[in-house]
């Protein structure tokens, strides 16, 4: 990618400021104007085509929040960065509920900013190509039809395939993790399951299968194991999870609840009251696959996680990568003053699980203590 293409949208009332941020990002190849107040930056937005905005939340006229929320009303995937002299929690939480690619507090430092941006060109990319490939799926009937076929057969012949959990104390079984498998050919692996699942919106029939078969298989398990369930943000709008007659209602208190880093809550309304009913009816929560999907801030605010699990781009090679045990460590570090278990998933190697260990990971999952199985097998510590 050449930065120099890209176009980047900076806006303070601040006009020093502004210029300061703009030849910051000149400097590093973008091709960046200013706008002083939120209404002129929707003109300019109106005229051009941007790759990212940066703006100061605290503005006379429209708020930075406001020019957000106007922007969403356009573009559902346009970056936004937000700026802000006086953070707060509140402030945080309605911009990640309007789709804030970022939330920076001042004094922002050049490489943070250059850091930021870039990820955010980067994917905006992204969500440009994957708009122009949805754009060929509008197809005819028959093809959806075909679809909607196929579907319904991966739903049909859906299982759980169980991985454990082993806690790093004592080396025993924690948990299973129930992960989504099925015997359709034509969606062979589950991403390609839930790829049709959304474009036929039908998310939460998945979620539905999965909790039920898998409580299904536990029933048989010692009741001092507990069941990690995987749920898409989508779930949380769905009446059944919370359904008294639901599966999984009868065994709340044992299972943890996943909800991924890698698909933003942003969509969904009043996620602070759906989070409380479900931990009213006794469900932990936990934050995967952190460190490779949307700001852990907005996660932790909104989610108020008991366990988070450290995605495994953080955890391969981790025994010969100093940058990554620094950050192991320094999460390990914060969850434990919160409270909080850390579950480092996809470990292969001993050499990695020995550097988790001495890092201070509470929980570990992955290949070297069992693969995905359809049988509840007993893990081995490798």
């Amino acid at each position: 990618m050449n930065a120099v293409h890209n176009k980047v949208l900076v806006v303070d009332d601040d006009s020093d400021l502004a210029r300061a941020y703009a030849r910051m990002l000149r400097e590093a190849g973008y091709a960046a104007a200013t706008s002083g107040n939120g209404r002129d930056a929707i003109n300019s937005l109106g005229g051009n085509d941007y790759d990212c905005v940066v703006s100061d939340i605290a503005m006379p006229g429209m708020s930075g929040l406001q020019l957000l929320k106007r922007v969403r009303e356009n573009d559902r995937d346009l970056p936004v960065v937000l700026i802000t002299g006086d953070p707060d929690v509140e402030t945080a939480i309605e911009a990640v509920d309007y789709g804030a690619f970022k939330y920076l507090t001042k004094p922002v430092e050049p490489s943070a900013l250059i850091q930021t941006v870039r990820q955010a060109v980067q994917i905006y990319q992204l969500a440009r190509l994957r708009r122009e490939a949805w754009s060929l799926t509008d197809t005819p009937q028959s093809d959806v039809s075909d679809l909607s076929a196929r579907f319904d057969r991966a739903l049909a012949t859906m299982w759980p395939a169980f991985q454990p959990v082993v806690a790093v104390a004592d080396r025993s079984l924690y948990a299973y993790e129930a992960l989504l498998r099925s015997d359709e050919k034509s969606l062979p692996h589950p991403g390609a399951v839930l790829d049709a699942a959304q474009q036929l919106d039908r998310l939460c029939e998945v979620g539905q299968r999965m909790r039920e078969r898998a409580v299904d298989r536990l029933g048989s398990v010692d009741s001092n194991c507990d069941l990690f369930l995987n749920l898409h943000p989508t779930d949380l709008m769905d009446p059944m999870l919370l359904h008294p007659n639901a599966p999984h209602m009868a065994i709340a208190n044992r299972v943890v609840l996943e909800i991924t880093e890698r698909a933003s809550i942003a969509g969904i309304s009043d996620v602070a009251s759906r989070i409380r009913w479900l931990r009213e009816a006794g469900f932990r929560i936990a934050v995967d696959d952190l460190g490779a999907g949307y700001a852990g801030l907005a996660s932790f605010v909104q989610l108020e996680p008991d366990l988070v699990k450290l995605d495994m781009c953080l955890i391969r090679d981790v025994h010969k990568n100093a940058t990554k045990q620094r950050l192991v460590r320094s999460m390990t570090q914060v969850c434990a003053d919160m409270g909080l278990l850390v579950v480092a998933e996809g470990v292969e190697t001993p050499d990695e699980r020995d550097a988790l260990v001495e890092l201070g990971c509470d929980l570990l999952q992955g290949y070297l203590f069992g693969k995905p199985q359809r049988e509840l097998l007993k893990p081995v510590w490798g």
